[in-house]
């Protein structure tokens, strides 16, 4: 059984693969799909994806932008791991590395879900200079009530637990799986490329295991403290059916920094950015060129 995913095995027909190359930068060897002209425009995707995510949004942003997105630590073909585990802080000083590696500055940053946090995590640091942002379904709050206590005890059991990865791996093995957990804890319905690909990922113990390790060590509650210092523009552009992260985090986020805005989309879930694609590029181009 793979442990991690392989790029001759798991990634043998990957979306976009033909833009595919492997950057060393740091302790990590990233995988990264890199193309297109114009601004640099940098995709992070969130826990437990890979540039899978960006399948059908990442060609239509390559028209007018140099796109840039890796696949994040623990996370699809990249291998190693960053000098501080998979802590946000850790993580944003890893995709710097990278950056500086590609001689590389993104004019933007999207960011779906953690890797919005991420990417804020860069710009407040002074890792990343902006000129716009944009989160989609951004996961920037910690979670609600007993939920903020509960999840991440949950995800730090599940990192101490060496069953765990294997045990979620198995399940998505099992016929249609991985599509009934996607729409169930997304609120998303995403093609069916789209779940190959996740079902590959969730198959290898490896990639679980890079999911669970950065929800265990993911400090949310210190980025609510410091999102009032975020000056550089944000539009977080959320899905009014996301059963991840609700709106209402995005709508208390965006109040907490000085240039924010929230711009709700009706029938869409979590993964908004792959369910309409097209609409999704239309509102991102809007925004940058409207600075």
């Amino acid at each position: 059984m793979s442990t991690a995913p392989c790029w001759d095995v798991e990634g043998r027909d990957w979306p976009n693969r033909a833009h595919s190359r492997f950057v060393d930068a740091g302790r990590l060897r990233w995988h990264v799909q890199a193309w297109g002209e114009g601004p640099v425009l940098l995709l992070l995707h969130g826990t437990g994806a890979a540039t899978h995510s960006w399948r059908a949004l990442a060609p239509l942003l390559a028209k007018y932008f140099t796109i840039v997105a890796p696949d994040l630590p623990g996370h699809g073909f990249t291998t190693g791991r960053p000098v501080g585990g998979l802590s946000m802080p850790a993580v944003a000083r890893a995709v710097a590395d990278l950056l500086r590696a590609m001689a590389l500055v993104p004019q933007v940053i999207v960011g779906h879900s953690a890797g919005a946090a991420i990417m804020i995590r860069m710009t407040i640091d002074g890792q990343a200079a902006p000129a716009a942002l944009v989160g989609l379904d951004a996961a920037l709050l910690p979670f609600p009530g007993l939920a903020a206590q509960l999840f991440p005890a949950l995800a730090r059991a599940l990192f101490v637990n060496p069953f765990a990865p294997h045990l979620f791996a198995q399940m998505a093995r099992r016929s249609g799986e991985t599509g009934r957990f996607l729409a169930r804890s997304t609120g998303s319905r995403i093609d069916a490329e789209g779940v190959r690909c996740y079902e590959r990922l969730f198959a290898t113990p490896g990639h679980c295991a890079g999911a669970i390790t950065m929800m265990a060590d993911w400090n949310l509650e210190a980025l609510r403290r410091d999102l009032p210092r975020l000056s550089t523009p944000l539009l977080l552009v959320h899905g009014e059916g996301d059963t991840a992260i609700p709106i209402a985090t995005a709508r208390t986020a965006a109040a907490m920094v000085g240039d924010g805005r929230v711009m709700p989309l009706a029938g869409l879930g979590h993964l908004a950015h792959e369910e309409r694609p097209g609409e999704m590029a239309a509102i991102i181009r809007r925004f940058v060129e409207g600075r």
